[in-house]
């Protein structure tokens, strides 16, 4: 359990480290559309990440102890997204469509990222 917790404290820097790098990107330069599409995607990107690690923790020490449990919340997650896009298409003018689907694909990337990280170092 404490390899797990060190990996969702991995997860979440690299997350944070991209979302100033967003940030900074929005606020610097001309292509605040863009960035702003990124932001939204990636800001409910690291909704859902933190939402199915708490989850996935939860179904661990439900089967450590024997217990049932609900799903792993994918429903949800895929509301959150389908919310996000429907928002990225109202607002258009201020958010561009691909690149919030760009940064809901963050999660993603940093989880693999992560991985590969992990593996070469072991």
């Amino acid at each position: 359990m404490q390899e797990y917790q060190q990996m969702i404290t991995r997860q979440k820097r690299w997350l944070f480290y991209y979302l100033i790098i967003v940030v900074v990107g929005t606020v610097a330069t001309s292509f605040h559309s863009i960035f702003n599409g990124l932001l939204l995607g990636s800001v409910v990107s690291s909704f859902n990440l933190w939402l199915l690690q708490c989850r996935v923790q939860k179904l661990g020490e439900a089967v450590v102890k024997g217990k049932k449990t609900m799903g792993i919340g994918t429903i949800v997650r895929f509301t959150l997204i389908v919310l996000t896009l429907f928002i990225a298409e109202t607002f258009a003018q201020y958010f561009h469509f691909f690149a919030v689907i760009a940064g809901i694909m963050t999660m993603y990337v940093v989880i693999m990222i992560d991985a590969l990280l992990f593996q070469l170092k072991d």
